[in-house]
């Protein structure tokens, strides 16, 4: 086994030791927990722009991005846009003509002004409406009619109903090897009261909604190593990897 090879099965080994200690999983949980009592995600910006995303995540959806290359990645739920700016400036080191497209039922004014003028904005398609919309669909699956792969990436309106009925709009546009990623899957894991003003909570959202897809949908599985080589991640159960045609 050349050098090279033999980091990447280390690394491999490593990955499966974190998986397998359920204390650490605890601390993890924990972790997250307590800092997102104090908006821990708001601390960090991409490019100027707030991504309201963990480090952890941040790096593993550059890993996927970059293994994948994909032609199109779809983003529902916007915000201020820093993700987006994220996944335009990566499809921008891959080079060639690829785009990011946004979706949103509000795009506030002043962030679509700092997306719409940001330097990466030309890879940055907005898309004002529903997710689940039939119109806003259709939009989408023009972008991306003939491409050889599309990223999928689910962090709208949490809530059960609404992220079972985006996983079974947009799981079609994925090929094999590629992913769905489902963002906040780890309000699961959270206390009952920890949303107070939100419509979603344990038993409602993203986590319920992506057990109850694979349920019905062989043709996505959790990537386990994800969560575990991540450990701090606010999608647990959250990455799917599509395993057939």
């Amino acid at each position: 086994m050349d050098k090279v090879a033999e980091f990447f099965e280390e690394s491999r080994s490593n990955i499966r030791a974190l998986q397998n200690d359920p204390s650490l999983q605890v601390l993890s949980t924990e972790w997250i927990r307590e800092t997102g009592r104090h908006k821990y995600v708001y601390n960090f910006t991409w490019m100027g722009r707030p991504i309201i995303q963990l480090p952890q995540d941040i790096v593993a959806m550059q890993e996927l991005i970059w293994r994948l290359q994909p032609d199109l990645i779809v983003e529902t739920g916007v915000a201020h846009g820093g993700s987006l700016i994220f996944y335009a400036s990566m499809l921008s080191l891959l080079g060639g003509d690829r785009t990011v497209v946004g979706i949103d039922i509000d795009i506030r004014a002043h962030n679509r002004v700092e997306i719409e003028t940001h330097p990466m904005a030309e890879r940055i398609r907005l898309i004002s409406g529903s997710s689940v919309d039939p119109a806003v669909l259709a939009q989408v699956q023009a972008l991306a009619a003939g491409c050889r792969q599309v990223l999928v990436v689910l962090d709208s309106n949490h809530t059960h109903d609404h992220v079972r009925q985006e996983l079974a709009l947009y799981a079609p546009l994925v090929k094999k090897d590629g992913y769905i990623v489902v963002f906040d899957t780890v309000v699961e894991d959270m206390p009952d009261d920890f949303f107070p003003d939100r419509p979603w909570g344990k038993g409602n959202n993203p986590k319920t909604a992506v057990h109850e897809f694979l349920a019905v949908d062989s043709r996505f599985e959790i990537d386990r190593a994800m969560a575990g080589k991540l450990l701090i991640t606010a999608a647990p159960d959250g990455y799917l990897k599509c395993i057939q045609d």
